[in-house]
């Protein structure tokens, strides 16, 4: 398959934003309804065009300063997770055959907080996540995953001020709270994101 875009064609790249086991369910950082939507996710990820770019991030902590704390307030610091070779920094099972669609993985946040999947490197290249999805001639990222308020949002932005058009999955996308999933959102929108819902 050519890299090349057909003329008049934006190309789409979808960023699955960390479905990591310590953010769902039984994991240290667990948001309320992480496993449903890593599942809507995989289910989703099926049926998109082949054509399109999917590319996943990863929180992937060693030693990230004080961003890890024994009592964290839950804005800046948090309770240890996604610790690099450990069960909960790994994708989530129900990603399942989804995860075979993912080409590229970028890692984030090894020795500071990292909210946004642009501060990621390729786990096999090096390349920053706007170098990939420029060399792959993407101009329009379609965004899911955990979580709303925090990772998922900050990747958003950061696409946003780097001029790709931006979309975000508003089923395909679990919060910390609900309060500040909304008001998330409603700031995606304000900054030019397109918010859709894929529910039937």
């Amino acid at each position: 398959m050519s890299d090349r875009a057909q003329p008049g064609h934006v190309r789409r790249a979808v960023i699955v934003v960390d479905c990591q086991n310590d953010f769902c369910e039984g994991g240290s950082l667990a948001v309320s309804g992480g496993a449903e939507t890593v599942a809507r996710i995989a289910t989703w990820l099926a049926g998109i065009d082949e054509a399109t770019v999917v590319v996943a991030t990863l929180d992937a902590h060693v030693d990230p300063g004080s961003h890890f704390a024994e009592m964290p307030n839950f804005v800046d610091s948090w309770p240890a997770h996604c610790v690099v070779g450990t069960t909960g920094s790994q994708p989530h099972a129900n990603l399942g055959d989804a995860i075979g669609r993912v080409e590229a993985w970028f890692a984030k946040g090894a020795h500071a907080a990292a909210y946004s999947g642009f501060e990621g490197r390729s786990t096999t290249t090096g390349e920053t996540l706007d170098q990939y999805l420029r060399r792959r001639r993407v101009e329009a990222v379609d965004v899911v995953g955990i979580a709303t308020d925090f990772c998922v949002a900050a990747t958003a932005e950061s696409a946003l001020n780097l001029g790709y058009q931006v979309c975000v999955h508003i089923d395909l996308v679990a919060a910390v709270t609900d309060d500040g999933g909304a008001r998330s959102l409603q700031q995606l929108e304000t900054a030019g994101a397109r918010l859709v819902s894929d529910s039937a």
